[in-house]
């Protein structure tokens, strides 16, 4: 049953855009898959949680994270099969384990944990929040974005994960990116 939570074999450079919530990741996602002509996987937890808001009006519970790791895993998996160069991904499943910390009194579901450290990818990308706060139906606690984005950096030390931060505009963020990208499909070859 937990194998659903493992990533599958692919023949990519996996990075992950990794931080708090509103700090440009999804925008430079986008951008990063457009520039390498490649795929990016989309945080699933957006649609998942969307759709418990838009049809019971209700926000994410403790309950919620193991199906929100399987559909992000699984998104992954399937999405890493499509490209041989680079898989931007949007989220992974130790941003909800930090998330899960840190809304539920520092509770993380042993299963999603183990997958959280135990899969792998070459390089994360740590936003940093010096980008505008921008609310929607989701978001919530502006107030804790410094709380939050150390929270993420002490997963990656933590769990000695390799990363960049991002500081800057958007074009200096994915100038930053490409620069690391382009290092690493390199040394690929």
């Amino acid at each position: 049953m937990e194998e659903k939570y493992k990533q599958q074999p692919a023949n990519c450079i996996k990075v992950v855009l990794f931080g708090p919530e509103s700090t440009g990741k999804t925008t430079l996602s986008r951008q990063l898959a457009r520039h390498y002509n490649s795929v990016w996987v989309p945080e699933y937890a957006r649609e998942y949680l969307q759709k418990k808001w838009n049809d019971h009006r209700k926000t994410c519970e403790l309950e919620d994270l193991l199906p929100i790791a399987e559909g992000q895993i699984k998104l992954e998996n399937e999405l890493a099969q499509k490209t041989d160069s680079v898989l931007i991904c949007d989220t992974d499943l130790l941003e909800t384990k930090v998330y899960s910390e840190a809304f539920y009194s520092e509770s993380c579901d042993p299963i999603l944990e183990k997958y959280a450290i135990q899969n792998s990818y070459n390089l994360y990308f740590l936003t940093y929040i010096d980008t505008p706060w921008e609310a929607d139906d989701l978001r919530d606690r502006p107030e804790e974005r410094e709380a939050m984005f150390k929270a993420f950096q002490d997963a990656l030390e933590k769990y000695n994960k390799p990363y960049v931060l991002l500081k800057g505009d958007i074009k200096t963020r994915l100038e930053t990116a490409v620069k690391h990208i382009d290092n690493l499909l390199n040394s690929k070859v």
